[in-house]
């Protein structure tokens, strides 16, 4: 990694030298820094930005710059399309990252964005220039003092007509229209300040969520209108589009007054800040855009290299990409390259493949040749298929090589979502594949057979490597069951079968079954199981063997247990005994022994240096029987975050006393 040395200027390297890298470049010098060099795929552009800022910079393509020694830093300002894999390449090169927004066409390449800086030793930042303005942060300073009272709602707009429909705006392919060029801005307003009004920002999380819009004959939206609530109660209306103009403006209301930028976000004409209140005459903050200590590009540059927290940080980014992908999804608006059968690469570009070393553990189960990944991705949680080709990746970039599927799963939604992305990366050979079928009702020999061809066409699949029945129906004689099993078993379309919710008692019924008739056995069970004891059950049908008898039989059996909410739905995370908002938390976990054996894994992880999460799971791993966990992250920080139980080891002696038997 290259960096300056103390006391001299930030080198800075320029991706994309448009109209807005002009802007950014002219105010350069007002943050102690230099322009060295300027990435293009057109020469003769770099070398017109280089003449008019930095004619000594070095002009090149973009893998050309990155292997410079003399840049510390690269804004990168291309199309919408390109900020992901030249944001990961300069990252790889030690460089930190300023990132024209949006960061990424969807939320998926964001978050691998944002989990490839935060596993770097440089970092990232999304350039919504206009949160560094003092007038943006005099807007925020007066919310948090509460001028204006309680705040009840924002109004925040950035729209323009652009006349002919043509250029990057009206094309799909470079993910075109008002939602990403410029609709972020009202968003990320509207989140900022429902984060300075609630004192946090885990107290604004987008509660509600509705919108409308105009998608033109390009296929980009032209227009469009979002109302949304967030957890605290603040409400906002924001509007964007390239179709449209009207004033670019916000106005944050509250119980004894207003606030309102005229001019919030390219800072430009009427630079202030009017605060109106009952109780006295409006108050004008003015800001002259020619002050150098105002200079909103200047000091996005400046936070980029500083140990001071940014305005606008990789949390923040997250959260506003998130809420312009429900915008654009509510009015049914998905580019030709990130549909769910689009041909979706990996972020960076580059091959996926497993790092080295990894935390991830493997154990086998008999029958099944391939070693198989202690945690297992469970595919019920993927909105799309950019989301879930991320957190696939991630998943196997750790070690990760077995997915979790059901023929009921979003209705085949998930199905198509995982056969999609093996055939993008061509990694079915290498991954195992676990189909469940025959849930309630369609809990039969027949229902089975039919679920599973109907599971190998929605994934481009011809096998499972495991199978497991969803449900078991104990109105049907297990026989039937080991029967159909065992002849697709002969085909070869299951190479290991077993139950998901079946009694141990069943269990051992089919598997006396198939010794007494040469059929294959029950080789794994998929029930719930974890640190914390079950009372209930989540959904109707469902098993749990985290009772002692449960336990001891499936340490006396050569069986390989998967089990379901190895995390208790959250119980170790946020389970408060006084909340008693969560229905089913509460029916199924709460009880006075299992908050002693939440207290105890907060304890041990305290002493370990991991959250409580980690050590339910290092609990579930360290049985003397084989466990595979299942787990069904919503993103990449969640599956990082469960991941990190990998790296326990825990004694007997510990299992014990979490478990409540020590002594």
């Amino acid at each position: 990694m290259s960096s300056p040395t103390p006391g001299s200027p930030t080198r800075w390297a320029v991706f994309g030298p448009g109209g807005i890298a002009h802007r950014f470049a002219s105010q350069l010098p007002f943050a102690d820094a230099e322009l060295t060099a300027i990435g293009s795929t057109s020469t003769e552009r770099a070398q017109a930005f280089a003449a008019e800022f930095a004619p000594d910079a070095f002009v090149g393509d973009y893998d050309a710059v990155l292997a410079r020694e003399d840049v510390d830093a690269v804004y990168v300002s291309t199309v919408h399309v390109t900020h992901a894999k030249l944001a990961l390449a300069a990252l790889r090169a030690g460089k930190h990252v300023l990132c024209e927004k949006p960061m990424a066409p969807n939320h998926g390449t964001v978050m691998a964005m944002v989990d490839a800086a935060r596993s770097s030793s440089v970092k990232l930042l999304e350039a919504y220039m206009y949160t560094y303005h003092p007038q943006m942060q005099k807007l925020l300073e007066l919310v948090r003092s509460g001028a204006i009272g309680t705040v009840q709602h924002v109004d925040a707009s950035f729209a323009f007509a652009t006349g002919a429909k043509q250029g990057r705006l009206y094309d799909a392919n470079l993910a075109g229209g008002g939602i990403l060029d410029v609709g972020g801005y009202p968003v990320s307003a509207a989140y900022l300040v429902a984060g300075a009004a609630g004192g946090n920002h885990g107290n604004n999380t987008v509660r509600d969520f509705s919108a409308q819009g105009t998608v033109g004959e390009t296929g980009v939206d032209e227009w469009a209108v979002a109302s949304l609530t967030f957890s605290s109660g603040v409400t906002a209306s924001v509007r964007t589009g390239v179709g449209l103009s009207e004033p670019q403006s916000v106005t944050v209301y509250g119980s004894a007054g207003t606030i309102h930028l005229p001019d919030p976000w390219t800072i430009k004409g009427e630079t202030k800040l009017v605060l109106t209140t009952a109780s006295s005459e409006p108050q004008v903050f003015e800001y002259d855009p020619e002050l150098g200590e105002n200079k909103a590009y200047a000091l996005e540059a400046k936070a980029l290299v500083s140990d001071e927290p940014p305005a606008f940080s990789l949390e923040d980014s997250l959260a506003v990409n998130a809420v312009l992908n429900r915008w654009r999804d509510a009015i049914d608006l998905r580019y030709p390259f990130e549909t769910d059968t689009a041909d979706i690469p990996t972020v960076s570009g580059l091959p996926l493949q497993r790092k080295q070393p990894t935390a991830m553990k493997y154990g086998t189960i008999p029958g099944l040749d391939r070693e198989v990944s202690r945690l297992v991705m469970g595919c019920d949680n993927q909105p799309d298929l950019a989301h879930a080709s991320a957190i696939f990746d991630a998943f196997v970039e750790a070690g990760g090589n077995t997915f979790d599927t059901a023929w009921l799963y979003g209705m085949g939604k998930y199905e198509k979502l995982l056969g999609r992305w093996m055939a993008n990366r061509g990694i079915r050979k290498d991954v195992n594949v676990i189909v469940k079928g025959c849930h309630t009702p369609y809990n039969d020999p027949e229902s089975l057979t039919r679920q599973l061809f109907e599971s190998f066409e929605r994934q481009g699949n011809d096998h499972a490597d495991i199978y497991m029945m969803h449900r078991d129906n104990e109105d049907i004689p297990v026989g039937e069951f080991v029967d159909v099993l065992d002849e697709h078993a002969s085909a070869g379309r299951i190479t290991v079968y077993g139950g998901s919710n079946w009694s141990t008692a069943r269990v051992d019924e089919a598997n006396a079954y198939a010794e007494k008739n040469g059929k294959r056995p029950f080789t794994v069970l998929s029930n719930h199981f974890g640190l914390a004891e079950a009372y209930d059950v989540p959904w109707a049908g469902c098993r749990h063997v985290t009772d002692p008898e449960s336990k001891k039989w499936l340490s006396e059996r050569n069986i390989a247990l998967l089990p379901w909410s190895s995390q208790a739905r959250g119980f170790f995370a946020r389970a408060d005994a006084n909340d008693k908002s969560d229905a089913e938390l509460v029916r199924c976990y709460y009880s006075d022994a299992n908050f002693e054996r939440k207290a105890r894994a907060e304890k041990l992880g305290a002493e370990l240096g991991v959250p409580a999460t980690a050590i339910a799971l290092a609990f579930c791993l360290a049985q003397p029987f084989q466990v595979f966990a299942l787990f069904g992250p919503r993103t990449i920080a969640e599956a990082r975050s469960s991941m990190t139980g990998l790296g326990v080891e825990l004694t007997p002696e510990q299992v014990a006393w979490l478990d409540l038997r020590e002594g």
